[in-house]
C-alpha cells in the first residue's frame, strides 16, 4: 500500500502561481520507479480530469501554464501552476502506478482562484 499526501493548495488571486506537492511513502522511487504519475483536477459537480502526467499528457486548457516534475530522490511529484485562472479552481489529486499494478490516489488539495 502506498500513501499519497498532496499539499500546497490555497486561495489565490488570478494571475498568481502555486506549486503543489504530492509526497509518497513506501519504497524509494530510486529503487522502484513509478511508471505513471499524474495530477488530476476535479471542479465541484464535474468529473475528474487529468491535467498533467509525467508521460507527457497535458490538458489543452493548461498548456503553457502547468508543469509536472518528479523528484525521485524525495518520492515527490510537483505541479507548478502559473498564471492561475478562476477556471483552475478545484480539488487537485495525484496518482501513481507501479508497473501494471493498481493506481494509488491521494486525498487532494484544494485550489481556489479568485478573479
Amino acid at each position: 500500500q502506498v500513501q499519497l499526501v498532496e499539499s500546497g493548495g490555497t486561495l489565490v488571486h488570478a494571475g498568481g502561481s502555486l506549486r503543489l506537492s504530492c509526497a509518497a511513502d513506501g519504497i524509494p522511487w530510486t529503487i522502484q520507479r513509478p511508471n505513471f504519475v499524474a495530477w488530476y483536477r476535479q471542479e465541484q459537480g464535474n468529473q475528474r480530469e487529468l491535467v498533467a502526467s509525467i508521460t507527457g499528457i497535458i490538458a489543452e486548457s493548461v498548456k503553457g501554464r502547468f508543469t509536472i516534475r518528479r523528484e525521485d530522490s524525495m518520492n515527490v511529484v510537483f505541479l507548478q501552476i502559473n498564471n492561475l485562472e478562476p477556471e483552475d479552481t478545484g480539488l487537485y489529486t495525484c496518482s501513481v502506478r507501479f508497473g501494471q499494478g493498481q493506481d494509488y490516489w491521494g486525498q487532494g488539495t484544494q485550489v481556489t482562484v479568485t478573479s
